[in-house]
């Protein structure tokens, strides 16, 4: 029996991904357009990689800009899964070869204490539920060809995600104010992106406040232990194999990695 077009699309990016290669935009060849259209297809690949024994830790949010909602015609972020063996150890080496056209953006992950489990989620009972704050860098990768993505290419790609590397200093919410936590990330030595977590949602807290809401409303809530990487505080940056990157936040501290 043929493959509808949500399996179809969702094999092409996993084949894609297996094989270290782009393809074409899934949004074109499917008809896979809307935000719905495009989380179905994420879905799918998200219970074969269950199905072959990875394990979901966390999430990742995307589109936490306001100028890069409006130039894709949307009014909210996206998220993505994270796996348990996308996380790199903070200043080791990313394995450049594994990974298909690689960004990074620098972020602030929390890690949670407490289930998040109603659509309801209020923002003190998110607050309460948060045990510590890192610093980290996400590694964003996708198989649409030169990044020439539209908003559903970039959901259906589990968010364009790749890998993570968090900090090793845990920090605790009490005091600090999020929305001027500044960020610097560096690539060889050179400063290549900067930004504040008012950059992030108006306060990277937004962004975990309207993931913890989502994933309820999707059935798959976040759970004690889930690590939320809560959207860029920047611009990506180009990386490639040689390259070093470290990334500094005000008061949350440092985080590294390798690419060879």
């Amino acid at each position: 029996m043929m493959l509808d077009h949500y399996k179809r699309a969702a094999a092409e990016l996993l084949q894609a991904r297996e094989e270290k290669r782009t393809c074409g935009r899934i949004s074109e060849t499917y008809g896979i357009t809307s935000m719905e259209d495009a989380y179905r297809v994420q879905e799918i690949n998200t219970e074969i990689a269950l199905k072959n024994g990875r394990r979901i830790v966390g999430r990742k949010i995307g589109l936490t800009s306001t100028a890069v909602q409006q130039q894709l015609g949307v009014d909210q972020p996206d998220f993505g899964m994270l796996f348990a063996d996308m996380e790199i150890g903070d200043g080791d080496s990313v394995d450049a070869s594994t990974l298909v056209q690689p960004k990074v953006e620098g972020e602030i992950a929390f890690v949670l204490k407490r289930d998040l489990p109603t659509e309801d989620t209020t923002l003190a009972e998110l607050i309460s539920s948060i045990d510590y704050l890192l610093p980290a860098l996400e590694i964003v990768d996708t198989v649409i060809e030169n990044w020439d993505i539209t908003l559903a290419d970039t959901i259906a790609d589990n968010a364009s995600s790749g890998l993570f590397v968090l900090g090793k200093t845990p920090i605790s919410l009490d005091q600090l104010n999020l929305e001027l936590e500044g960020m610097l990330l560096y690539k060889n030595g050179e400063l290549a992106s900067t930004g504040v977590g008012a950059s992030c949602l108006g306060n990277p807290l937004n962004a975990c406040l309207w993931l913890a809401r989502t994933m309820s409303q999707k059935g798959r809530p976040l759970l004690c232990g889930d690590i939320l990487l809560s959207g860029a505080l920047g611009p990506m940056v180009n990386v490639a194999k040689g390259d070093s990157i470290s990334m500094h936040l005000t008061r949350l501290g440092s985080v590294r990695c390798d690419f060879v």
